[in-house]
Formats: C-alpha cells, sequence, structure tokens
C-alpha cells in the first residue's frame, strides 16, 4: 500500500525527524511506500498533488496544527503524537490500513488549526496550546539568547549599559560589535512574551486571536507580569475569540468578523482585563518568583536542580521537559543570579541522557543491539549539543531501564549544578557555549557525574536482564546432557 504522512514536534528539531525515518523505515520492512513531509525547522519539500492523490491513507504523527491539512480532503487519515511514530510506527501503520479499507466521509473544513480535537481532555488541550506557543517563541531564544551570550563573550557582562548604536557605533572596536549583538538580542527578546501569548491564542481559535494575544503578551510585559502574564494574556485571547466566534451574526457580516470585528473586539477585552484586572496580580506573582530565585541557596538550590533534573530526562523533549526549559527560560530575561544557575543545572541535565547512553553503548556493545550502537555513535554529538531527544531510541526499545537511568543521573547533573552555583545566560548550545558559562569547570564535573551516573545504571540494569537470559538459555541445555 501507499502513504503519505505528516511528522511535526513543538520543536520542529529532533522528534519531526526521527518519527520520519521511522515510520520510512517501517514501510520499507512492511514493503509499503510512503512520502514523508517534515514541517520541521528545517522544513522539507511539500508532498506534491500526485502523492497524495495515489496514496490508500494518511499519517498525521504531530504535535501540533498540521500546516496545509486542507490538501487531504477525502482521504483516510490517521493522527496520533509525534512520539508513537517514533515508539510504534508498526502500529500507525496497521491503524492507517484499517482506515484505508473504510468509507471515509465527507470531510468538514475544521473551525480550528489545532492540533487539539473536539472530544480531547480539558487537560490535552491546555497542554496543546500551551506547547503551540512555546514552539514558535523557541526561534526567538534560540536566536536572542545566542546573541546576548554572544555578545557577552566579546564585551563582558557590563555591555548592558553600552549606549545605543543608532547614537553611537564604532564598527572599528570590538566592543561596538559587542554592543551591536547584545542590542539585537535584546530586541529579538522583546518577542518572548508576545509571540507566546499570541500563539497560544492562535492555537486556540486560530488567525483571528493572534492580535488579541499579542496585545495582551506585550500588555503582560509593559506592566511587569512577564511570562506568567504572557500565558494568561494568551488563553484570555484565544478564549474571548472563542466566545465571539459563538455569537450569530447577519450573513453580510461573516467576510469581516475574522478579518476585523474578532481581532478588534478581542483586543479590547484583552487590553482591558490584562491592565486594570489580571496584570496587578501577575506582576506580584512574578516578582514574588524572581525573589525566591535569588534567594535559593544550600539544600532548596540542590532539591530544585534534582527536580528540574528529572524533569528534563523524563520525557527527553516532551511536553515535562519542554515546561523546565520554558521555565529556565523565562528567568532569562530577568538576569537575576538564580535564573541564571537554573538554566545551567536545566541545560546540563538535558545533555546527560544521549551522552550517558553513547557512552554506555560504547563501553558494553554486548547489551545493545546494533541499531543501539549506530544511534549511541550519533548521539555523543546531539547530547554536546543540548539536544536531549537523542535518547529516545534507547528508551522506546527499553523504557523500564532506561528512563529511571537517566533521570537519575540528570538528577544528579542539576543538582551538582546548583550547588556548585554554574550560571548560564545563552539558552542553548550545549558545550559549544562553554567560554560563555559561569564556572565552567564545576559546570563539567556536573555534568560528567551525572553522565556516568546514568551510564553506570543503564548497564547495571541491562546486566541484570542479559545474565537473566543466559541462564534462562542454558537450562534446556543442562536437561538434555542430563
Amino acid at each position: 500500500m501507499k502513504f503519505v504522512a505528516i511528522t511535526a514536534c513543538p520543536t520542529g528539531i529532533a522528534h519531526t525527524y526521527m518519527a520520519a525515518e521511522s515510520l520510512e523505515q517501517t514501510a520499507k520492512a512492511n514493503g509499503d511506500t510512503i512520502v514523508v513531509e517534515t514541517q520541521g525547522s528545517a522544513g522539507s519539500e511539500p508532498l506534491s498533488t500526485e502523492d497524495i492523490a495515489s496514496a490508500d491513507a494518511v499519517i498525521f504523527a504531530a504535535d501540533l496544527a498540521v500546516q496545509g491539512r486542507d490538501r487531504f480532503a477525502g482521504k483516510p487519515i490517521v493522527e496520533a503524537p509525534v512520539k508513537a511514530a517514533i515508539n510504534d510506527a508498526a502500529g500507525l501503520f496497521e491503524r492507517a490500513k484499517a482506515a484505508a479499507r473504510e468509507p471515509v466521509a465527507p470531510a468538514a473544513a475544521p473551525e480550528l488549526t489545532s492540533k487539539v480535537g473536539a472530544n480531547d481532555k480539558a487537560g490535552t488541550k491546555v497542554r496543546q496550546w500551551l506547547m503551540t506557543g512555546v514552539s514558535y517563541l523557541i526561534p526567538f531564544v534560540a536566536a536572542g539568547g545566542l546573541l546576548i551570550a554572544l555578545s557577552f563573550a566579546l564585551g563582558g557582562y557590563k555591555i548592558v549599559d553600552a549606549p545605543k548604536v543608532t547614537e553611537h557605533f564604532d564598527a572599528g572596536s570590538v566592543a561596538g560589535w559587542a554592543a551591536l549583538m547584545f542590542q539585537i538580542g535584546s530586541a529579538a527578546f522583546d518577542f518572548l512574551v508576545p509571540v507566546l501569548a499570541g500563539f497560544i491564542a492562535f492555537a486556540m481559535a486560530d488567525r483571528p486571536a493572534i492580535a488579541p494575544g499579542f496585545v495582551g503578551g506585550a500588555i503582560a510585559v509593559t506592566v511587569g507580569a512577564g511570562f506568567l502574564g504572557g500565558l494568561v494574556a494568551g488563553l484570555l485571547a484565544g478564549g474571548v475569540v472563542l466566545w465571539l466566534k459563538k455569537i450569530r451574526v447577519p450573513k453580510a457580516m461573516r467576510g469581516i468578523m475574522p478579518v476585523v470585528v474578532y481581532p478588534l473586539l478581542g483586543s479590547i477585552v484583552v487590553g482591558v482585563l490584562m491592565y486594570v484586572v489580571v496584570g496587578k496580580p501577575m506582576a506580584a506573582a512574578t516578582s514574588g518568583l524572581t525573589n525566591w530565585l535569588n534567594s535559593l541557596s544550600g539544600a532548596s538550590a540542590v532539591l530544585l536542580g534534582a527536580l528540574l533534573g528529572l524533569m528534563m530526562a523524563f520525557d527527553m523533549g516532551g511536553p515535562v521537559n519542554k515546561a523546565a526549559y520554558a521555565f529556565a527560560v523565562g528567568g532569562l530575561t530577568t538576569g537575576a543570579t538564580g535564573s541564571l544557575q537554573i538554566m545551567a543545572a536545566v541545560m546540563a541535565a538535558g545533555m546527560v541522557p544521549p551522552l550517558a547512553l553513547a557512552l554506555a553503548s560504547a563501553v558494553r556493545k554486548k547489551l545493545f543491539t546494533e541499531a543501539e550502537r549506530e544511534n549511541g555513535r550519533a548521539a555523543w554529538l546531539l547530547g554536546a549539543s543540548f539536544i536531549t531527544e537523542g535518547a529516545i531510541p534507547f528508551a522506546a526499545a527499553d523504557p523500564f531501564r532506561v528512563i529511571p537511568s537517566i533521570m537519575l543521573g540528570s538528577a544528579v547533573t542539576g543538582s551538582l549544578s546548583m550547588a556548585f552555583g554554574a550560571t548560564l545566560r545563552a539558552p542553548h548550545g550545549g558545550i559549544f557555549v562553554l567560554p560563555l558559562i559561569g564556572s565552567p569547570l564545576l559546570f563539567l564535573v556536573a555534568l560528567i557525574a551525572g553522565t556516568l551516573v546514568a551510564a553506570g545504571s543503564v548497564v547495571a540494569l541491562k546486566q541484570v536482564r542479559f545474565r537473566a537470559a543466559e541462564r534462562t538459555a542454558a537450562v534446556p541445555t543442562q536437561a538434555v546432557n542430563a
């Protein structure tokens, strides 16, 4: 049979392409054919009309809105989270084949351009809305954060006090370029909260909600409500526009509603609520959180580092991992020492799972399959680059031994990083931003310690299983000899 598929994960980096590869390999093993469109950060060639027309069924392995969904009208469609394509591609193909044998009902155009289904539980819907906002936020975080980190590397931390480059820019000095990088990165960071709010609203109520979401996010920045205010603004904007869409209007007005009326009324309502009702409580909560982070020391900081490490390793790039990452990135905008320590702990803990499994598969090769050893060679670079998803193939094959082990190692790294007081102003980069890390040697000590703990745990647990399998295999031989 012939299939087409679309894969898309919130970051558009690792899960998107790993899912595509898993689907392609499974189709080949089954004797089927598949063409995959990866809606990720690197993009891909869109599916041709010929491929879509000749496909027996369509697979959507996506945690976000599928772009161009209307292309597949009239085709049997199977939808699943992106991890399902990585962990159980064979099951997805079985569902797709079953769907291909059933008659297809005429499809109505979906009201929302969102991965959220009408019958999903409330918790699932909220998680998908938030993940959509985070997915659009990450390019701004990467660009702005790395530019700011580069500016600190060139000009030191005092570069924040440099005059505006529109007033004074010395192209012949390193300090001039450092100031320019800092101010460009700061401009990118200024969009973080509005983008988060705007695309949370977009996930809830499609394009008419983008303007109210951005407006609410900008007001959240103005009143000092920060990321918490942005989350609330996005949910408010999406909810208001959804409510407005339920109001019946004359047919003659329907054309202007999504373009003029929904954005206008939504912006007014959200703006009033953010300025008058929600903004001040959110600002107080943000200020309290910042003060709490700054006050962390000793055992409380170590426990927070351990918790963040557990979250980073639990689902290796999934919602729990992204929640810890978003928490750390949100603190970068405050510049508080406690927040910079959290960013360092989160990045170090996120590097541990792929590095640990790369080490374990290299040291004890017989405990891993040939495919796992191949993945282990790639995991060195993925781990060094802070791409936690490099551990997913190992966890999918042996979750009960791998996941607890990497969680333990990441918790060790996170707690040690916080105890050592390592800091980080860059939101990404892994080992390649080591010159931008405060206390880099201690950061490496924490990273190596967690990697060794996780790798040792994986090897120990797999060794127990390996010896048990050997004993089981030896029993029939002994019986025959007797």
